[in-house]
């Protein structure tokens, strides 16, 4: 099944066609629009009648998600604020998270793209939908409830945690479809089955899962313990969030990046080089139809390649592959995006503490783990109430990196001089994961 047949299976040359107008119109929009993007453009010597095809996009700056950043929080949308009806935001550090904005014209374009996921995923407004993403800033939850709702289905706004009670509502209420992390539908598994539940025997059949890197490995587990057909799904806050591309039933080979709204490239990370089709490097998007916070040429840092291939499906529009990596140094711990230098900023901010740490991550049964090794000074050994004030300082550490980047670490203080130095760029992060 296709939910917008005229869209999804565009012949190449009029999708391009369509891609060309909509890029027209957003260059022009943004470099009048967005003073970030007009001075962009002219430090880069390019107009927005410069881009006479396609081709020209390369012509373009890039985008960063340090522009955004030092546009905290409006800076970079394209309409006034009574144009905006929502404001969603990602993780970041104290005041400098990514903050997006919709306009309504822009929530029916997200809730049509997730609609499309969805029926991509073989749902349909039979379907009883358990969405088990977030609600609140992080646009996983309304993103695929509007989407949900659009389709038709039912849609049972869990949200995440509370585990147990999520469990009996899966028996409850029979739904036929979940949404949420991979890691928590086996970390849902693993309750379960703890409790007594045969997750087998739920009503389950269908599980979109994103947010964060999974593999096939994975895969076959979370569909071998709940007995479902698990799919990849990709987006990303900046861009739009949940919907931006979606795996389709024939065959799982790549996620369909919806090209009418979404212009994809492969650039070499390093020289920011288009690479041919095919190759694998850095994925960057422009979105097409975006009112309230258009983006061009943004570098997203996830590594994968394009798929031309035609699929059995009939959409024709181009697939990526799951994402490989990351061309920066960013985490994703359970969902929620977070960098080495943000973690960084909450220790600074805490006296007692030397400027060297270490970040762990590692997976326990079927859940993320971080633990934060930081040096403390001399002069806290030298306490005699030391283990009060070391335990008072970890204590303080748990809460800030809860309250501000929104993610729960084990904390762990070291004697100063006792982590690893390095004469070059400090390698912060050991990641055991086997995804």
């Amino acid at each position: 099944m296709i939910y917008n047949e005229e869209f999804e299976t565009l012949p190449r040359e009029a999708l391009e066609a369509l891609q060309f107008k909509r890029l027209q119109q957003v260059v022009l929009r943004v470099y009048h629009t967005v003073g970030f993007y007009r001075k962009a453009f002219d430090d880069a010597g390019v107009k927005p009648e410069d881009v006479k095809s396609l081709a020209d996009l390369k012509r373009l700056p890039f985008t960063t998600k340090q522009d955004l950043r030092d546009n905290y929080p409006f800076g970079m949308f394209a309409v006034p604020m009574s144009s905006v009806v929502r404001l969603h935001a990602s993780s970041g550090t104290t005041g400098r998270a990514t903050v997006v904005g919709y306009t309504k014209r822009d929530i029916e374009h997200w809730s049509e793209l997730m609609a499309r996921c969805f029926v991509a995923a073989g749902l349909t407004k039979n379907d009883i939908i358990h969405n088990a993403y977030g609600y609140g800033l992080f646009t996983g939850g309304l993103g695929a409830h509007y989407g949900a709702e659009r389709l038709g289905a039912s849609v049972i706004p869990i949200s995440g945690g509370n585990t147990k009670r999520q469990i009996m509502i899966l028996q409850d209420f029979g739904p036929t479809a979940i949404c949420c992390t991979p890691s928590y539908a086996l970390n849902l598994a693993e309750q379960g089955q703890a409790m007594g539940v045969d997750m087998r025997s739920l009503k389950l059949r269908v599980g979109v899962f994103g947010a964060e890197p999974w593999s096939d490995k994975m895969r076959n587990q979370i569909e071998d313990v709940l007995d479902i057909q698990a799919m990849n799904i990709y987006g990303l806050s900046e861009v739009m969030g949940p919907g931006v591309a979606m795996e389709c039933t024939e065959g799982r080979q790549g996620m369909h990046i919806f090209e009418d709204h979404f212009l994809a490239e492969i650039i070499n990370p390093l020289t920011g080089e288009v690479l041919p089709p095919g190759e694998e490097g850095e994925l960057v998007f422009t979105t097409l139809t975006k009112e309230a916070f258009p983006l061009v040429r943004y570098r997203t840092r996830d590594v994968t390649r394009l798929i031309h291939d035609p699929c059995r499906c009939g959409r024709s529009h181009v697939r990526m592959d799951r994402v490989m990596g990351r061309s920066d140094d960013m985490l994703i711990i359970r969902g929620v995006n977070v960098f080495p230098s943000q973690i960084e900023a909450v220790l600074v901010g805490i006296d007692g503490l030397e400027p060297h740490y270490q970040l762990l991550v590692d997976r326990e049964g079927t859940l993320d783990t971080l633990e934060v090794q930081v040096e403390v000074r001399e002069e806290a050994f030298a306490n005699a109430d030391e283990v009060k004030v070391l335990q008072r300082t970890e204590r303080r550490i748990v809460k800030d990196l809860k309250d501000y980047l929104g993610i729960s670490a084990k904390v762990k203080l070291v004697e100063p001089k006792s982590l690893q130095r390095f004469e070059g760029k400090a390698s912060r992060v050991i990641d055991k994961r086997k995804i």
